[in-house]
């Protein structure tokens, strides 16, 4: 989805992304045994976690980093 923020600067929120580094989507392809390639999507691993009493969307990366940072 795009939305218009008031400094009229385009931004994009997607529900795939992690809201602490911004890890989002990758494109990939795969490819057959006759290596066809067919376009695919890889996504990160993200966790819905309570960071600060807020619920936040992290990618598990993350998770463990600020786990060992307590």
């Amino acid at each position: 989805m795009l939305v218009y923020d008031h400094l009229k600067i385009l931004t994009y929120y997607m529900s795939r992304i992690c809201e602490i580094c911004g890890k989002g989507p990758k494109a990939t392809t795969t490819r057959s045994h006759s290596r066809i390639a067919t376009k695919a999507r890889q996504y990160p691993n993200l966790q819905i976690k309570t960071i600060d009493g807020k619920r936040t969307k992290a990618c598990t990366r993350c998770i463990k980093t600020l786990a060992k940072t307590k």
